[in-house]
C-alpha cells in the first residue's frame, strides 16, 4: 500500500528536531525506519509531519562514562554487535543486537528507535530493563533522565513526551550476563526471550513477550537472592506476567518456555 500524505523535514540537530515536533499535532520521528515505515505503508499509522533524524551522526557512539557505558540513540544494531566496549563489558546487549532481524535491519535499525517504539517483543528493551539502564531525553524544557523501569508504560507506549527525543542510553558494566530467545524461524520476533545479568552483585532477570511491556522476573530474582537453585528459582518465572496467546504460541506455552529459558540463563550467570 501507499502511505497517506504527510510532510517531511530533515532535522540538522536535536534542538531542531524538538522544535519540528512541536510544529505539528501528530509529528513523528524517523530514525532507522524499520518500525515506522511498515506502519505508514499499511496505514496503521497516519501523521502530518515526519521528522528525519537519521543523519545526526553525533548520536552514534559507544563510550565509557565513569562506571557506565553511554550509547548514542542512533547507534545501529550492527555497530552494537561489534563494539569492543560492549563485547568486553556488556556482552548480552551486543549479542542481542547481533540477532535482531536480518543484516539489512541491523545495518539500518537503531537502538533508540527500537526502544522508543515500545514493542513488547523487542529484545533490546528487555535487556535495558534487566540492566537498570537510564535513558536521556531532550525536549522543549531541556534534558531529563528516565530510569528504564519508568519508561515502558504499555504496549507500544513509553514515557516519551510528544516533543521529546531519546538521545542516549546508559548501562552499567557487568561481569556476567546472557540473553536467550526462542524463535520459530530465523529472523522472527522472539516467541519468548530471557535476559539474565549480574548487576552490582545481584542477579537480575528480564522477560520478552510475557506481557504488554518488557518485564522483570522479580520472583525469580528474590528466589536467587535467597539461595535457590536455578530450577527452583525458575519455577517462579510466570509470577506477575500476562503472556499473550497468538499465532506464534499460546499463553501456556510461553509460560513454560520462559521457565525453561530462565533456568538455562541462570545456569550461565
Amino acid at each position: 500500500m501507499i502511505p497517506a500524505e504527510f510532510d517531511y523535514r530533515r532535522a540538522g540537530s536535536v534542538d531542531e528536531a524538538v522544535e519540528l515536533l512541536g510544529s505539528a499535532e501528530d509529528a513523528k520521528l524517523l530514525a532507522g525506519g524499520h518500525s515506522l515505515i511498515p506502519l505508514l505503508r499499511l496505514r496503521f499509522a497516519r501523521l502530518s509531519l515526519l521528522v528525519d533524524i537519521g543523519q545526526l551522526d553525533e548520536l552514534r557512539y559507544v563510550r565509557r562514562d565513569g562506571d557506565r557505558i553511554a550509547i548514542g540513540a542512533l547507534t545501529r544494531h550492527a555497530d552494537l554487535a561489534q563494539d569492543p566496549v560492549l563485547l568486553a563489558s556488556c556482552a548480552p546487549l551486543a549479542d542481542a543486537a547481533a540477532h535482531v532481524g536480518d543484516p539489512q535491519v541491523r545495518h539500518r535499525g537503531t537502538i533508540g528507535g527500537s526502544v522508543a517504539h515500545g514493542d513488547p517483543v523487542g529484545d533490546l528493551g528487555t535487556i535495558l530493563l534487566t540492566l537498570d539502564a537510564d535513558l536521556v531525553v531532550v525536549g522543549p524544557d531541556g534534558q531529563r533522565l528516565i530510569p528504564v523501569g519508568q519508561f515502558f508504560t504499555g504496549m507500544f507506549q513509553t514515557a516519551l513526551g510528544p516533543q521529546e527525543v531519546l538521545t542516549e542510553i546508559r548501562v552499567p558494566e557487568i561481569a556476567a550476563g546472557t540473553y536467550l530467545k526462542f524463535v520459530r524461524r530465523a529472523q522472527d520476533w522472539a516467541t519468548v526471550g530471557v535476559a539474565a545479568a549480574r548487576v552490582d552483585g545481584r542477579v537480575q532477570v528480564g522477560l520478552t513477550s510475557m506481557g504488554a511491556t518488557p518485564l522483570r522476573a522479580h520472583g525469580v530474582e528474590e528466589a536467587v537472592a535467597a539461595g535457590a537453585a536455578p530450577a527452583e528459582a525458575a519455577a517462579r518465572t510466570a509470577e506477575g506476567t500476562e503472556p499473550p496467546s497468538d499465532a506464534s504460541a499460546s499463553a501456556e506455552y510461553r509460560a513454560h518456555l520462559a521457565e525453561v529459558l530462565v533456568r538455562r540463563a541462570l545456569a550461565q550467570v
